[in-house]
């Protein structure tokens, strides 16, 4: 539609869906001076930081929701807003980044499967939001899993930068989902009359869904964190073993060493240095004295 064709739209001619880019001039523009919106929703709808929130006032609500961030090259946790507000014939969305449930809903309705009410919009708008977070935390899940395993089989190569990318951004999707679960439990309380009881019964599962979100993410983080404590405690027993075995091998050659010394200093008076069987006396000595010095190790229980 032009902006024409939405001037001269009226209640009766069904219900009106306004998807727009808040960042895009002519939408301020008609949103500030003609939408018929008052400042505090202007200002809520165009913001450019926002949390999840809801507001309503008479017959008219204010939604703001968080959903997955799938455009190309953008980061899963660095999730988008949409804006909605809400009237009984009307609807007006506002977002700057593409919102897939959006895109779907568009697609519904030009299927002929789209929502048949405002209430049932809100409804799908929320319901196609949460949906594409639960394949996502399904994977969150499924990675912590591969982690546990690859350091249980000690697999431990690599391990820590995918550690650390995986609670970034489980910590960072928690940041949003937990405040989006509190106003989906308070949307259910609402009193805006196009929101039936059918409606919030509706609106309660989706938040006790989001609620499960919260508490899946909050098991990834903890488990995260207990496969890092288990990976920095393998990586450190094996950095130990090393240094015991480096340990052993030079309280061995240690004393091995000194003697070889004496004998190589350039003074008079070493013995055998006329003697052709010296060096081969002096390797079976130092071999001797090596192999005693284990079996003194394996006595003291130092190996």
């Amino acid at each position: 539609m032009n902006w024409d064709r939405i001037g001269s739209w009226e209640p009766g001619q069904g219900i009106l869906w306004l998807h727009l880019d808040y960042a895009d001039e002519g939408a301020k523009q008609w949103l500030v001076e003609e939408s018929g919106l008052d400042e505090v929703s202007c200002a809520a709808l165009m913001a450019e930081e926002t949390r999840p929130r809801v507001v309503s006032s008479g017959n008219a609500l204010l939604l703001i929701l968080r959903g997955v961030n799938f455009n190309p090259g953008a980061d899963l946790e660095d999730m988008v807003a949409i804006r909605m507000w809400f009237d009984e014939h009307r609807i007006i969305s506002m977002r700057h980044r593409r919102v897939m449930a959006m895109d779907d809903i568009n697609k519904s309705i030009q299927a002929g499967k789209g929502p048949d009410s405002i209430s049932d919009f809100l409804i799908m708008a929320a319901s196609k939001l949460t949906d594409r977070m639960a394949d996502v935390i399904s994977d969150i899940d499924d990675s912590v899993d591969e982690l546990e395993d690859a350091v249980l089989t000690e697999e431990t190569k690599g391990l820590r930068p995918k550690l650390a990318h995986l609670r970034r951004q489980t910590i960072s999707m928690r940041r949003y989902i937990s405040p989006q679960r509190d106003v989906l439990a308070r949307l259910q309380n609402e009193r805006v009359p196009w929101l039936d009881d059918a409606d919030r019964v509706r609106v309660r599962e989706l938040a006790e869904r989001t609620a499960r979100f919260v508490d899946d993410l909050d098991s990834a983080r903890d488990r995260a964190a207990i496969t890092q404590e288990e990976l920095n405690n393998h990586l450190s027993e094996k950095m130990n073993k090393t240094m015991y075995v480096l340990s052993i091998v030079a309280a061995i050659f240690l004393p091995l060493g000194l003697f070889t010394g004496l004998l190589g200093i350039n003074v008079g008076g070493i013995p055998g240095t006329e003697n052709d069987s010296a060096f081969v006396f002096v390797s079976g000595m130092l071999v001797a004295f090596a192999v005693a010095q284990y079996l003194v190790f394996k006595k003291m229980k130092w190996i």
